[in-house]
């Protein structure tokens, strides 16, 4: 029996750029932020070691190698951690217009490290430090939601499929099924006990078995501070239109302003 959820009037945005194509957002025009791009330099040698653990790691099974070839098609992994930050808005707006988070985000795509500068206030900002959560605003009602979780969520839906590569992720194929009158590859990722805040979430992937595109996925949260007696939600994100060009999935909204927007959950 299939469960169906109603989805709650929930739409989100990432205004998405490849930080190494602009340097900042007009609306959020901040200097440390900008310095902090500028230092960026990860040395050749050590994305080339670890594009190449990767590979060796995901060509031994055959849910490897379809992970291997979406990130090929994407651009690849090299690509991924060459291009330096990771510099997006991200503007969830509930239709109920509570728990609005919009901010600019600065992701480090090596160390998973991340900045996140409010829209309202580009004083207030918080982020991830590689190992836990920070806060530096005015008052705790700067952000009125769960800062932890949030950090890095929005690196998870952007950053599909690279953000697959390192351990402790668990890769499964599925039967095959149709989307949008596409044959789609679908890959379930899990993650071992003790990775992350939430390890029971999980990801299935659509990857067009043509293109070898991400298309769509499904996310699956199990954050304990949402659900303290146990329980998951399904969220379902299609692309619709997924370019290679910036090495992240998105659809165009411009030539480098990007989007996406959640519109099923079942």
């Amino acid at each position: 029996m299939r469960t169906s959820y109603k989805l709650l009037g929930l739409f989100l945005v990432l205004t998405m750029v490849a930080c190494k194509q602009t340097k900042k957002v007009e609306a959020v025009a901040n200097p440390e932020v900008e310095s902090a791009e500028a230092k960026y330099d990860i040395p050749a040698s050590w994305i080339e070691k670890r594009v190449e653990a990767a590979h060796k790691k995901l060509n031994a099974t055959e849910a490897g190698k379809v992970l291997w070839s979406a990130m090929e098609a994407h651009g690849g992994l090299d690509k991924w951690f060459s291009n330096g930050y990771l510099s997006f808005r991200f503007n969830y707006q509930p239709l109920n217009g509570k728990g609005i988070r919009d901010s600019y985000q600065t992701i480090d795509t090596w160390s998973n490290k991340a900045r996140h500068n409010s829209i309202e206030d580009p004083t207030s900002i918080y982020g991830w430090d590689g190992e836990a959560a920070w806060l530096k605003a005015k008052d705790s009602t700067s952000f009125a939601y769960d800062t932890q979780f949030w950090a890095l969520t929005p690196l998870y839906f952007s950053g599909q499929p690279f953000v697959l590569d390192g351990e402790g992720v668990n890769l499964e194929l599925l039967p095959e099924q149709e989307f949008k009158g596409a044959t789609q590859k679908i890959l379930k990722a899990t993650y071992d006990a003790g990775i992350g805040a939430a390890p029971d979430d999980y990801y299935i992937l659509y990857i067009n078995a043509e293109t070898n595109l991400v298309d769509a996925f499904k996310y699956i949260v199990s954050y304990p501070q949402y659900f303290p007696n146990g329980g998951m939600r399904q969220r379902k994100l299609q692309y619709l239109k997924v370019l290679p060009l910036l090495m992240v999935l998105c659809f165009q909204l411009g030539l480098r302003h990007t989007g996406l927007q959640q519109i099923k959950m079942d």
